[in-house]
């Protein structure tokens, strides 16, 4: 699946910018360094995507931003905090909804090892 291509290369390009800069910079720092190395690959990613929330007659044109959205396929939402808590899934989980999207990638480069730190959730 095409989706398991594009997830293979977002998990090793962070995989390489964790092992290069480790924990504890800004979660901006990490986006715009994912960005560089998925767009080096030939990737094309979206960043701080406007995702407009829908309900009965109200439109919010731009409800929320995803972190990255990568080859309209992927949402990935970053994070560097302690530890994941249920609002961090249910988030990409509302956003994979919202979007009308597949796949979805929870990384959170607050971690000694990046292993600890990704939860990939689908619909």
């Amino acid at each position: 699946m095409i989706q398991d291509l594009i997830t293979e290369q977002i998990l090793r390009s962070s995989y390489k910018i964790h092992s290069s800069l480790g924990p504890g910079l800004l979660e901006s720092a990490y986006q715009a360094c994912l960005k560089y190395e998925l767009e080096k690959e030939g990737l094309m990613v979206e960043v701080e995507k406007p995702l407009p929330l829908i309900y009965e007659e109200v439109k919010l044109e731009c409800g929320y931003r995803i972190d990255l959205l990568v080859e309209n396929r992927v949402i990935v939402e970053l994070k560097t905090v302690e530890n994941f808590t249920d609002v961090h899934i249910a988030q990409v989980l509302t956003y994979l909804k919202l979007a009308d999207k597949k796949v979805g990638l929870l990384i959170n480069f607050n971690t000694k090892s990046l292993k600890n730190g990704i939860k990939r959730l689908s619909l």
